[in-house]
């Protein structure tokens, strides 16, 4: 059963499934009624599972966020029904679910997807999400554009380290995804220590050239040229992420800057030898101030 359903024009959700059939809750909907897939986008729920990249992208197709609200996404169910969707005969219609009527955008065809990074509500640990890539077939109605598209593609960009973003609010202000607390706090407080010293202090904006979306390092001391990675707990595990976050950051700089693991506390004696051996230098409170390798 086609869709009859002119872009721009509205229905409920409850109206669609009686027509069309589908299930009633998710982003996902295929039908085992008619030869439909139906998509619904609502950009700032959505900004509360990670989904930072929905919209209109620059270079034509429109990006649409698998399903999944927690953990790394797999192509299952409704991803699996959007990337096949041309195999097993089947529409895609994309749906602006913001307001209690849906809006339909228009018919949409399958062309690839990739993986991203993306937060998860509660949690400070991000997850792979699968974007797809979408173009549209015929009219469609208005489409939001992807946050993305409002940032500059600059690849080593400074920005304030007041404006507490994180990887993703820098691209969704206000998003509900936080480093953790304890990070974050470590991090102000060192920044204050550098601030009282007169040293010119921000975080990077990195975003290199095939990345779908870019990401920050926790601070930068323009003054000594150091790249500072904060971790919340002096951990084998924290310490061999800092490393590798500190290896990603610095390697986009041209002015090959010096690096840092900054600790809430002195690590082991063994963790202190294993950031010397990668030419990193360690940072940890001590009273009132901080004292480093």
């Amino acid at each position: 059963m086609p869709l009859h359903l002119e872009p721009g024009k509205t229905i409920t959700r409850a109206a669609l499934h009686r027509r069309y059939g589908g299930r009633e809750q998710g982003g996902i909907s295929p039908s085992g009624r008619s030869s439909n897939v139906f998509l619904f986008t609502d950009p700032k729920k959505g900004e509360q599972h990670g989904y930072i990249f929905d919209g209109q992208r620059e270079d034509g197709p429109y990006d649409y966020t698998g399903e999944g609200q927690s953990g790394d996404q797999k192509m299952i169910q409704g991803n699996r029904a959007i990337r096949d969707h041309q195999l097993e005969d089947r529409e895609l219609h994309l749906f602006d679910a913001s307001a209690k009527r849906l809006t339909y955008i228009g018919q949409y065809e399958y062309v690839s997807d990739y993986p991203a990074e993306a937060p998860q509500k509660g949690s400070p640990e991000e997850r792979l999400v699968i974007v797809f890539r979408l173009r549209p077939i015929g009219k469609t109605g208005p489409v939001t554009v992807s946050p993305l598209e409002h940032l500059d593609r600059q690849q080593v960009k400074a920005v304030p380290v007041e404006q507490q973003h994180t990887e993703h609010t820098m691209v969704v202000p206000g998003a509900p995804y936080k480093a953790s607390r304890k990070e974050q706090k470590l991090v102000l407080s060192y920044e204050a220590n550098l601030l009282g010293k007169g040293h010119d202090v921000c975080r990077l904006r990195l975003w290199p050239k095939d990345e779908p979306a870019p990401f920050l390092s926790d601070l930068y001391d323009r003054t000594t040229n150091t790249l500072v990675e904060a971790k919340g707990s002096a951990t084998r595990a924290a310490f061999r992420m800092a490393i590798g976050q500190l290896a990603d950051y610095a390697r986009l700089v041209k002015s090959k800057p010096k690096r840092a693991i900054l600790l809430p506390e002195k690590p082991r004696r063994d963790l202190l030898k294993l950031a010397k051996s990668q030419g990193i230098s360690v940072i940890w409170t001590d009273g009132d101030g901080f004292s480093s390798s």
